[in-house]
């Protein structure tokens, strides 16, 4: 059973076109080839699609430009004939227009007036004027330009300037953080946390006491000169009263001197001057 005819007719749809053409482009390029090999024939095939899309084939003896040269030798045609024509007429065009340019060129240089009329030389003065003003312009707006890049640079290279200062400041306090953060905790460490100073008004006699973790003391140091302690005299002095409490060693003379009314007054005095103290 053989194929149906099909009606010669443009396909409507799209993709139903592009197949047919596919394949028959495909047909005509195999019989194209075998006419050049049966036949030793010089065959120039040239296809374009609805899409633009060229395709081509041509014998391997030949090319294309033969194969057109062969047809206008053989039918006494020129293929080309009217497209120079075209060409020759669009290159006339072109030299008017160059002609015209280099003629004004001239004449705003100042040449070439002498075969112009009133109305001509008073047009290209009235051109010449508006080039003049259209240069001012231009100059002006470059001068304004060249001033705002200038002072965008000058602000862009302070900006960059304080942005580094203030990296650096920080850098600066970032380091004197970490150092006084040392400097706290070798203090803390070093610290005698037995004896302290108590942060207590209503206790004046207890100034000097056991530390026992209390968050408001400070160390007093040792001080060897105990003389006027030791020989019941009126010291008087603050340091004096807290070195002989601090001394555990020399407890039974101070014991002695408070006993007999030497120290004691000595010592009160001293922590009542301490309260004067906190309390300026």
């Amino acid at each position: 059973m053989g194929r149906g005819k099909i009606e010669i007719k443009l396909i409507e749809n799209q993709t139903n076109r592009q197949v047919t053409y596919s394949k028959r482009r495909n047909g005509i390029i195999k019989k194209a080839q075998e006419l050049t090999v049966l036949c030793d024939a010089q065959v120039s095939l040239i296809m374009q699609s609805s899409t633009n899309r060229i395709h081509e084939y041509i014998s391997p003896t030949t090319t294309h430009k033969k194969v057109f040269d062969l047809y206008q030798k053989n039918l006494q045609i020129d293929l080309w004939s009217s497209h120079y024509e075209a060409m020759k007429e669009n290159l006339w065009k072109l030299k008017e227009v160059n002609n015209k340019l280099r003629r004004d060129i001239r004449q705003r240089l100042g040449h070439d007036l002498d075969g112009l009329n009133l109305a001509e030389l008073q047009d290209l003065e009235e051109q010449m004027a508006q080039s003049v003003h259209i240069i001012r312009e231009r100059k002006d707006f470059n001068q304004h330009l060249t001033v705002l890049m200038m002072v965008y640079w000058h602000w862009l290279i302070k900006y960059h300037v304080l942005k580094t200062q203030a990296e650096t400041t920080r850098k600066k306090v970032r380091n004197l953080e970490e150092v006084n953060s040392q400097l706290v905790h070798s203090y803390a460490g070093s610290e005698n946390p037995q004896y302290g100073y108590v942060d207590d008004e209503g206790d004046y006699e207890s100034a000097v006491a056991l530390a026992n973790g209390a968050s408001n003391l400070y160390l007093f140091n040792r001080v060897h000169n105990n003389h006027n302690l030791d020989h019941g005299h009126d010291g008087g002095s603050l340091v004096s009263g807290i070195t002989h409490l601090h001394n555990p060693i020399n407890n039974h003379h101070s014991n002695h001197n408070l006993e007999n009314g030497h120290g004691g007054g000595s010592l009160m005095s001293s922590i009542t001057h301490l309260h004067d103290l906190r309390l300026a």
